[in-house]
């Protein structure tokens, strides 16, 4: 009929055990005592765990920059659009470039004459040669012309070559398929190696990532599929991935390792840089909190107005309703942050209190 609450789970009798800073709360009985005969009882647990501040991100985003100067004179995007692999988002002024292909090309055409020329004149020293006209330091001469005149060719060709790629370094194009973050540039501004002029990411794959301390990391890794997470504002209760990373290395200048957790792919309403939480197991209590988390029955909530209550069991065994202060919901339980003492006794199915004669 009734139930203690206490940190051991899967028993029907279990001890709420909270901070005792919360007995002096300053919340007391809010309503008229009531007989406990028609309450049922229930199974309640809790279970130690550490709450930590986490952060949606993207598992690809990326800051587009040029590899070369000029002003910008084509914006193709703004922020917001979706955008496919590829495609071209903004274009550099590329009038010099362009005018160094030409200069690379002229530069081709005359190394290749005088390849042609080279080529001639070795034949022509070969015949010669044969007749004994000329000796076979002529004929060197010839040869070595001609593999000079060859070389050159190669090499106009690579300055070719480098000048037309060159060319498509003024065309920022999107590296995969994604959304337009940010556009901090516009039309006119000048672009510089290494400023960045486009933010995107691919909003098909995002993930929780949370910082652990180092004294919490002890064991963690053979306990992931513990782990819950919540994104604020997106989801009433806190949910589970099967899909839990924990960085092999940690941060030496704030002594944290990386916590990874993966969103169901094609999530809606979720963006990176949104405010998420993270619960791990622990044996260590939360560094914010001096108790672990209490857990009760939903249905044990009795709701007056804005206020949230359960009735607890007095002295005297009679049961009154105390205000309570909530936590995420669990599936049919939800974490009662404040408002209840050590080894009080809660009504668990308010709804079949008798009222007192």
């Amino acid at each position: 009929m009734w139930s203690s609450i206490s940190f051991r789970p899967y028993r029907a009798l279990l001890v709420l055990a909270l901070s005792s800073a919360l007995c002096g709360s300053g919340m007391g009985a809010l309503a008229a005592s009531t007989s406990p005969a028609a309450a049922s009882p229930t199974t309640l647990s809790s279970a130690s765990e550490i709450r930590l501040d986490a952060v949606v991100e993207a598992v690809r985003q990326a800051t587009l920059s040029s590899q070369v100067p000029g002003a910008i004179v084509t914006l193709n995007v703004k922020a917001g659009d979706t955008v496919r692999a590829g495609q071209a988002l903004m274009q550099i002024d590329a009038r010099a470039a362009q005018q160094q292909v030409v200069g690379s090309n002229a530069q081709l055409e005359a190394a290749q004459v005088a390849q042609r020329v080279a080529a001639s004149e070795l034949e022509r020293q070969k015949q010669l040669f044969q007749k004994q006209y000329i000796s076979q330091a002529a004929l060197d001469r010839a040869q070595a012309q001609w593999d000079s005149a060859q070389a050159q060719v190669q090499a106009v060709q690579a300055q070719t070559q480098v000048a037309k790629t060159q060319t498509g370094f003024f065309v920022i194009q999107a590296p995969f398929s994604g959304v337009v973050s940010d556009v901090p540039v516009t039309l006119g501004d000048m672009a510089m190696p290494g400023r960045p002029l486009l933010v995107m990411h691919d909003p098909s794959a995002l993930r929780i990532s949370a910082s652990v301390p180092q004294a919490l990391l002890g064991g963690l890794a053979s306990r992931l599929q513990a782990v819950r997470y919540e994104v604020q504002g997106q989801s009433a209760a806190v949910q589970a991935s099967p899909q839990v990373q924990l960085l092999p290395t940690v941060d030496a200048s704030t002594h944290t390792a990386q916590l990874r957790i993966a969103l169901p792919a094609g999530v809606r309403g979720v963006s990176p840089g949104m405010f998420a939480r993270v619960w791990i197991p622990s044996d260590k209590p939360d560094p914010g909190s001096s108790h672990a988390p209490v857990f009760v029955p939903v249905r044990a909530i009795v709701q007056r107005g804005e206020m949230s209550g359960v009735y607890v069991l007095d002295a005297q065994g009679q049961a009154r309703l105390r205000q309570v202060r909530l936590g995420p919901v669990q599936g049919p339980l939800v974490e009662v942050l404040s408002g209840v003492r050590p080894g009080e006794q809660v009504v668990t199915d308010p709804t079949r209190l008798a009222p007192q004669r």
